[in-house]
């Protein structure tokens, strides 16, 4: 999945190619089955706290980029995931916004999930989570967005 920008284009203008459709019919079936899937839990992560959603929304836009334009098309055009993936695929990096937003919603999933259960290693085991994710998060480049980019992102 790489991420070409055509230097010749102004900033607001610049597209990213990602869609190279596989060869094989079986193969694009194969990543059609794994992008889904990987939507699903990206979309069940937004709920639940062990399971990370930008990881899982990055491989749906791969898999789908491989397998079905359709999908492709509309997880890049989603009003929220689409310039979110555009600027991990572009930049290698996230908007600080998009991150405090990371932040809030980590915090606030782990620390009712941390609150609801009894047990105190499962408890030291969210905490854990909880650490681990939010230092993978802190180590995302962070790009100061331009004032063209602003009307891009959520």
């Amino acid at each position: 999945m790489l991420a070409k920008r055509n230097s010749d284009q102004p900033t607001e203008t610049a597209q990213i190619h990602l869609l190279q459709l596989h060869e094989s019919s079986f193969i694009r079936w194969l990543y059609f089955v794994i992008g889904l899937t990987a939507l699903i839990a990206g979309i069940l992560g937004i709920f639940l706290p062990v399971l990370p959603t930008t990881p899982f929304i990055l491989l749906a836009a791969g898999c789908f980029a491989r397998s079905s334009e359709r999908f492709h098309v509309l997880l890049m055009n989603h009003r929220i995931a689409g310039p979110i993936i555009c600027e991990w695929c572009e930049y290698r990096s996230m908007p600080r916004k998009v991150k405090r937003w990371a932040y809030l919603f980590m915090t606030l999933s782990f620390g009712s999930s941390i609150l609801i259960v009894s047990s105190l290693w499962l408890k030291a085991m969210l905490v854990l989570l909880a650490l681990l994710l939010a230092f993978f998060i802190w180590r995302v480049p962070v790009r100061e967005v331009e004032s063209n980019d602003k009307q891009k992102m959520p």
